[in-house]
């Protein structure tokens, strides 16, 4: 426990939901829709709360309030022109509304389809397309998000014919109609556009039979039972926060505690003084949630909250590469709080499977793999070498075990499987892959070939378990040897004063055909000499460490783009920096 303390969250009106249902068994997803499975949770007292960035509870659903209010939305849907299979497009913003409105579609047996915040992006114009194309690529009627985001939706939809764009409020204002009818199991359910998606966006289109199959997994994986409490800040429009600490929560009538993800990014602490307050017991987060906390409570020093972490039972790290280094380091920090090691649970997934692919056993901690360098650049083969600082090995983290009653193999380019520890591309069979991309049989027949998803990542297995190692179509080729830029950029960070999301490697293509290993860096100090000194360290770091001559070019603070979830967006980078979008700094490159 820390000695610092602070006020205890504030719920002068409101309660939070309870824990547990008093009288009611608990299920893991075991239903044929979602409507089923809000139905069912609404006969308990279990729910949703909302909390501000000060840790103070400012709205409660219960299931019960939840199933109430949608059921109604339904027939405003239904009165408003929506018909079973339109989409509906739901700014997906961390309130009660958005919450109403996608269940709504659901007795209306219409699809929603989350899209990202204005909040999630860092200029207008960027958003304004990004969300134009998704509602034009889903087919979206209807577009329903926050009354300050509808100008930006109106731009958006210029020359489109909708039934309406507006809020919740807007569509409990419509005049009820009849016969509002959910979709059955091999019914689309929604769709799901991944964080990468831009130009040319691609939406994931899953069934209820796919969901509920994933959800019920994923729960058995992390042992979800009676006395489980959520708490998150990951985003609605992210297939984590969508269906990790959303949908996979109700179908198992789980409580959640929300901190807007915005607001987590403000306060990152409130997330923990939530699990610490709430005694929650399962949260997830990327390695950079992590890396947050860890370095707002160093800084935060008297005005550091008190907290309890003790009852976190299952600390979930997903959604992008594992840092192990920034894990042992929120270990360092948060011991004295009562976290504990073992609660580490990595885990790996992706919105084609609806979420969740493989999760480690809880309460087992992080397993780390020490592996050759040489041997995974050259042949293709994780060797295990000493960790002993020589550098001639890379640290990655398992991924666990693959959830039941899924298998997934990874292959060579030949679609060979391979044996275990062996790296190849990592395909995924069951009941939860995707039906395909909405309205996209090429991409869709692209990915999936008989009944296989080709991941588009890099994995091998030891035992059972699976090791991601990197995104395929992210891999640097140099001179004939694989070079993953993950290992490029964790050299940066690593370094004094930069953080995670300071450095994005790729090639860039030279007019001879040949490629040119580069690395933009962010640069904070001012003075030339400094810069010249930082670009000619990180230069040699690199060559030392993963033993590539990479071209360095420093850039302004805050240059280089992120995905709507936070993780860096190096294709885009490389693509912005190509246009001229992203300018060297005059000096030090």
């Amino acid at each position: 426990m820390s000695s610092n303390t602070s006020p205890p969250i504030v719920t002068e009106v409101l309660s939070p939901t309870p824990t547990d249902n008093r009288d009611l068994q608990k299920r893991l997803a075991d239903f044929p829709t979602l409507p089923d499975a809000l139905d069912y949770a609404a006969q308990g007292e279990t729910g949703f709360n909302f909390y501000s960035s000060k840790g103070v509870l400012t709205d409660v659903l219960t299931f019960a309030y939840l199933r109430a209010r949608a059921r109604v939305g339904a027939n405003c849907l239904v009165g408003g022109g929506v018909k079973p299979g339109d989409r509906v497009a739901l700014l997906a913003e961390t309130a009660p509304g958005f919450l109403t409105a996608f269940f709504a579609c659901q007795y209306a047996g219409a699809i929603p389809v989350p899209m990202p915040t204005p909040v999630a992006f860092g200029r207008r114009d960027a958003y304004v397309s990004q969300i134009a194309n998704q509602i034009t690529s889903s087919g979206a009627v209807m577009v329903i998000g926050p009354r300050d985001y509808l100008p930006l939706v109106t731009e958006a939809t210029a020359g489109l014919d909708l039934l309406m764009a507006g809020t919740v409020d807007d569509l409990m204002a419509l005049p009820q109609g009849q016969g509002a009818a959910p979709g059955g199991a091999q019914d689309l359910c929604y769709l799901q556009y991944s964080s990468g998606s831009t130009r040319f966006p691609k939406g994931v289109a899953v069934t209820h039979h796919n969901l509920m199959v994933n959800c019920a997994a994923m729960n058995v994986a992390v042992g979800n039972a009676p006395g489980e409490r959520a708490v998150s800040w990951l985003p609605f429009y992210h297939d984590m926060g969508l269906v990790g600490f959303m949908l996979g929560c109700l179908t198992a009538q789980t409580t959640v505690d929300y901190l807007p993800t915005e607001d987590f990014a403000r306060r990152p602490l409130t997330w923990l003084r939530i699990i610490s307050e709430n005694k929650g017991t399962m949260s997830y987060g990327p390695s950079f949630g992590y890396e947050l906390c860890s370095r707002r409570f160093a800084s935060a020093s008297a005005s550091a909250p008190d907290l309890d972490l003790s009852s976190w039972r299952v600390a979930g790290i997903g959604g992008e590469m594992i840092k192990p280094q920034v894990m042992r380091a929120f270990a360092d920090v948060f011991r004295p709080c009562g976290f504990s090691d073992l609660s580490f649970n990595a885990s790996y997934g992706l919105a084609e499977c609806v979420l969740g692919v493989s999760f480690s056993t809880p309460q087992t901690g992080m397993r780390l793999d020490h592996i050759s360098k040489q041997e995974l650049g050259d042949n293709h083969r994780a060797v295990p070498v000493p960790d002993d600082g020589t550098g001639v090995g890379r640290t990655f983290v398992a991924c666990g075990l693959v959830i039941q009653g899924h298998t997934v193999e990874i292959r060579d380019e030949a679609d060979n499987a391979l044996a275990e520890r062996e790296v190849g591309r990592v395909f995924f069979s069951g009941e939860s892959v995707m039906q395909g991309y909405y309205g996209d049989p090429e991409a869709t027949a692209a990915s999936i070939h008989e009944g296989w998803l080709d991941t588009g990542d890099l994995g091998y297995f030891i035992g059972n378990e699976l090791v991601i190692v990197g995104r395929s179509k992210d891999m640097m080729i140099v001179n004939g040897r694989n070079y993953w830029p993950q290992d490029i950029e964790w050299t940066v960070e690593r370094m004094e004063g930069m953080r995670s999301g300071d450095a994005a490697a790729f090639t860039l293509e030279n007019d001879d055909g040949s490629e040119t290993p580069t690395l933009l860096v962010q640069c904070r100090p001012s003075a030339e000499e400094v810069r010249i000194a930082l670009a000619a360290e990180i230069k040699a770091r690199v060559q030392d460490q993963v033993g590539l001559a990479c071209d360095v070019i420093l850039v302004p603070p805050r240059t280089l783009p992120k995905t709507s979830s936070g993780k860096l967006a190096r294709g885009k980078a490389k693509a912005n920096f190509l246009k001229g979008e992203i300018q060297p700094l005059a000096d030090g490159a």
